[in-house]
């Protein structure tokens, strides 16, 4: 999702670390002084991969600098000179990691690679110069323990907070020798994580399905099967076809797939991918991932890496996170087990005598969803065209609750041809920000789907924000129309919760601003923003057909609404299985030897008391980009966590007249603009009128007796 800049708590969390290859001269190189674009934009029309290591070698030899003489000022600490100075630190650092997290995770190449192995360990050490200078602790202990008396504003006293709780945890108060610890266990963690990312981005390319004739492919649609042949063309793969892995375990290709050989064969790609036993396996990365972020933890007195981590988190410890996610389970098994017993009568009636298998979940589910509510993907993407969704369906969904207007910039250069620019205006006219969107795959891309910034809004630095959206949707073929799924649609109106939340920032210090937030309230305005793709006024002005410009007919739209709720058992099951394999894999103690992935996640899996033989996680540990290089590390719970929040969020705007602007400049005030100004169980309870409960999240997923009904 998103972080700021390295200072923040969320560095040491991010995407990956940053990189660039070899120097060019200083009046060459377009990170050496801010950008002259609006917005202060990254100039992608200059910017070449060669700048990146220039820019990341004299943007850490200058905030090191900048933290000594913060560190060795002779004047007395204050809030002044020592947070304000550190939060205006930095700018050229600032500058090309935010923009290099961007490409590299969207538009990789193998000299980015080459030098990412090189910068990682680096940055990893230069974050520990600033956060085990003892000189410069401190100066922040100093201000710290005088705060009751200095008549900081609240903004001030969040940061102050925050400063110091990280520099505890970061090291600054460990002994000299448990700092040298820190050091090398910090400086292999991120070389680890910078190889597993590398590993699991070429494996995901080398896995995908290759087959040899046109019929293997039955039951695809003409467009996708022209994309995997035009994809097996860009491999140079004459007279084949290749359909590419999704990051997640099911791939979207399962639904539609007859041959049910073929289903298994891509299934097994996806399952298998990064554990071939090739230069690409990335099991016995993760496995030392595990162990050294387990000593990590003991060095600080945690007894494991969840305890360390979710120290700033809402829920505070991982007994809070468990006890949660237990309260899921048993309405989520059971209603996996009916699910199960359905697709396997389906099995039945479409003449087949197996049984039940991963890859035929997805395949006879739609088939089911189709008997028992006629809705048929097929015929719902006629009326999803991309561009429309994101202008008269996201972007107006925005204007309807905030205000907010979109023009579409052609003058902003990019750094791929396929991503679109827009800038933002609010409700009284004014600039807001900038945003990018770039929806489809590449070889070049990670998997899955995010937000973060290029540049980050703060008023002490003068910047608004400017912000990208990134996702994996299939490209069309040329000359084909771009169509997404319903799934698409969903991933769209999450992402951009995201950027609302980026762009309605309003601190005056960039260590707080916006999306620079727990993890488990970050997902809480995106996941919030879903639910807006199926309100009957945003629906009807976007779902419209392609060719005729038709609104959806209204039975269409009252059978996706009923389908909703359908094979929640599976939806929610493979999210909880996840998020458990996360915690069982950072519950780990420091004492305990290296795992053997293989048979530490069949333990795991076996122990949750699901389905998950049939339902199996949405991501397994080999290709688990959140946790091991994503910064969700015992967080991925925070998908759930935040559900339930958006949940309850979205009861109270049901309750109080829904789609309005009125609503909509409540939540903006008291949760979207906030950044991390305040706690987030406060912040929270305080628009929500009471503390979070679970019961409209599992309504809203149709696990209740009442939403059953």
């Amino acid at each position: 999702m998103t972080s700021n800049l390295w200072t923040r708590a969320a560095f040491a969390l991010s995407f990956a670390a940053l990189v660039g290859t070899e120097a060019h001269a200083a009046a060459e190189n377009p990170f050496f002084s801010a950008s002259t674009l609006p917005y202060q934009a990254p100039r992608f029309d200059l910017i070449k991969d060669s700048d990146y290591a220039p820019a990341f070698e004299r943007g850490m030899a200058d905030h090191l600098r900048e933290i000594t003489a913060i560190a060795n000022n002779k004047a007395a600490p204050t809030f002044e000179n020592t947070i304000v100075a550190m939060e205006k630190s930095g700018r050229l650092l600032d500058r090309v990691q935010e923009t290099f997290f961007g490409v590299y995770q969207a538009n990789s190449d193998a000299e980015l690679d080459k030098v990412e192995s090189r910068e990682a360990p680096r940055l990893s050490q230069h974050e520990d110069e600033v956060y085990l200078n003892e000189r410069l602790f401190t100066r922040v202990k100093a201000i710290y323990d005088a705060r009751a008396s200095l008549n900081l504003n609240a903004e001030q006293a969040q940061l102050l907070d925050v400063y110091y709780q990280q520099f505890v945890h970061a090291g600054a108060q460990l002994s000299k020798a448990d700092k040298v610890k820190l050091r090398a266990i910090n400086t292999k963690l991120a070389n680890l994580e910078s190889a597993y990312q590398q590993k699991l981005i070429a494996a995901a390319k080398n896995g995908a399905l290759v087959v040899d004739s046109k019929e293997a492919l039955a039951g695809l649609d003409d467009g996708t099967i022209a994309s995997a042949q035009k994809d097996a063309e860009s491999r140079k793969l004459s007279g084949k076809w290749v359909l590419p892995l999704q990051n997640t375990t099911q791939q979207p290709a399962l639904e539609n797939l007859s041959k049910r050989e073929t289903r298994q064969a891509l299934f097994d790609q996806s399952w298998n991918r990064a554990e071939k036993g090739d230069k690409n396996d990335t099991r016995s990365t993760i496995s030392e991932l595990a162990q050294l972020r387990a000593q990590k933890a003991a060095l600080f007195g945690y007894p494991s890496f969840a305890a360390y981590t979710l120290y700033d988190q809402m829920a505070k410890t991982p007994e809070a996170a468990e006890n949660f996610m237990k309260q899921l389970v048993p309405a989520v098994a059971a209603e996996q087990k009916r699910e199960a017993g359905v697709l396997q009568d389906a099995i039945h009636r479409d003449g087949e005598n197996f049984t039940l298998k991963p890859w035929d979940w997805s395949r006879y589910a739609e088939q089911v969803r189709h008997e028992k509510y006629a809705l048929n993907q097929d015929e719902v993407k006629p009326y999803f065209e991309l561009k429309t969704v994101l202008t008269d369906g996201v972007f107006f969904a925005a204007n309807q609750l905030y205000g907010v207007t979109f023009k579409q910039r052609t003058d902003i250069p990019v750094y791929n041809p396929d991503v679109m620019v827009f800038e933002v205006f609010d409700k009284d006219g004014s600039q807001l920000g900038l945003m990018y969107f770039d929806y489809f795959k590449r070889d070049t891309k990670s998997g899955g789907a995010w937000m973060s910034n290029f540049v980050g809004q703060s008023t002490l630095l003068g910047t608004k924000p400017v912000i990208y959206n990134v996702a994996n949707f299939t490209k069309a073929a040329p000359g084909q129309p771009q169509l997404i799924t319903s799934d698409d649609v969903t991933t769209m109106f999450h992402e951009f919760g995201h950027a609302l939340h980026g762009l309605f920032a309003s601190q005056t210090y960039p260590s707080i601003s916006g999306t620079s937030v727990a993890r488990d309230f970050v997902e809480f305005p995106s996941q919030f923003n879903e639910n807006w793709a199926l309100d009957p006024k945003v629906l009807s002005h976007y779902a419209r057909h392609y060719k005729t410009g038709a609104p959806m007919p209204q039975e269409l739209v009252a059978k996706i609404k009923k389908a909703a709720r359908f094979n929640q058992g599976y939806a929610l099951g493979e999210i909880v299985a996840a998020a458990e394999l996360d915690m069982k894999w950072h519950a780990l103690p420091a004492s305990a030897p290296r795992q053997d992935v293989d048979k530490f996640e069949a333990d795991a899996l076996n122990s949750m008391g699901l389905d998950v033989a049939n339902v199996p996680p949405r991501y397994r540990s080999s290709y688990f980009l959140h946790i091991w290089s994503n910064g969700y590390s015992a967080g991925y719970y925070a998908y759930l966590w935040t559900e339930m929040l958006d949940q309850d969020a979205f009861a109270w705007f049901t309750q109080h007249g829904g789609l309005t602007r009125e609503n909509g400049q409540r939540f903006r005030d008291m949760i979207l603009s906030k950044g991390h100004t305040m706690d987030y169980g406060p912040m929270f309870s305080a628009f929500y009128g009471k503390d979070p409960d679970i019961e409209p999240m599992l309504a809203h997923r149709g696990l209740t007796a009442d939403s059953q009904k």
